[in-house]
């Protein structure tokens, strides 16, 4: 290897720990970098120089689905909505579980990344999901995700931010069809697992103003082997407007896939 890249990659590394803040379970860390015993020294020296290291990344991922300051009252109105039927009371007052499901949105699904915990976290901090990549709210895509198994649909809550823009004044249709994948593609992967898009179809019928709140409610057609069948639309939150309409068609795929092995 040439000096001048071991020197790089030495640099890189020295500005990796120090960067580091105190990390809850040490042994995580390493745990599927080295696993023979002849690096047990190398594991022990290891541990000891993270745990006496600050750690620069969350130990939580920032859940992006939860309310803020940008939403709108309608927005937050139907959150409540949905929120309350996650969790409801039975005949003697206790709390269990409700019909619906809210999904959380990170930049990045850990348990996709390789490498272990700690390099998980390092991943996270740097890849961004493109839907959440910009950090001021309300600027660009602000949703959440409600899921109901037993009625297989998916609905969604979604305010258009500015950025946004396509046809002046309204949303992009290329945001509208970001939108109606990812949620769909929610679906999908709680009935399927492991989904990518193989056909989507989508037909505009008015356009979505910019700030406006709507919402995308999509179920499932059909399950067919490797395939499931989607349909989606797009409508006012009072559902007097029909905005989009879509299917899609998603394969069940192994997580080798996304991961190139």
């Amino acid at each position: 290897m040439q000096p001048l890249v071991m020197l790089k990659m030495a640099r890189s590394l020295s500005r990796l720990l120090t960067g580091c803040q105190r990390f809850a379970s040490p042994p995580s860390v390493y745990a599927h970098l080295c696993h023979s015993s002849t690096c047990l020294p190398f594991r022990s020296s290891f541990v000891r120089t993270m745990g006496a290291l600050p750690f620069s990344f969350p130990l939580k991922p920032r859940d992006f689905s939860l309310p803020n300051s940008a939403w709108s009252p309608e927005m937050t109105r139907l959150y409540d909505f949905y929120n309350n039927q996650c969790e409801v009371e039975n005949e003697s007052g206790e709390k269990q579980k409700g019909p619906w499901r809210r999904l959380p949105s990170y930049n990045r699904t850990l348990k996709y990344a390789t490498g272990g915990a700690y390099l998980s976290k390092f991943i996270q901090s740097k890849n961004r999901l493109f839907t959440r990549s910009i950090k001021t709210a309300g600027a660009a895509f602000e949703y959440v995700m409600f899921l109901n198994k037993e009625e297989q649909r998916c609905v969604c809550i979604f305010q258009a931010g500015h950025l946004l823009e396509g046809p002046p004044g309204h949303v992009h249709g290329g945001a509208i069809a970001t939108m109606i994948d990812s949620v769909t593609g929610a679906l999908a992967a709680f009935m399927s697992g492991a989904v990518m898009t193989a056909n989507l179809t989508i037909n505009y019928r008015s356009p979505i103003p910019l700030g406006s709140t709507v919402l995308l409610e999509s179920s499932v057609d059909n399950m067919e082997g490797r395939k499931t069948f989607i349909s989606c639309k797009v409508t006012s939150t009072d559902g007097s407007k029909l905005h989009t309409e879509a299917t899609a068609l998603f394969l069940a795929i192994k997580v080798s896939h996304l991961l190139g092995m």
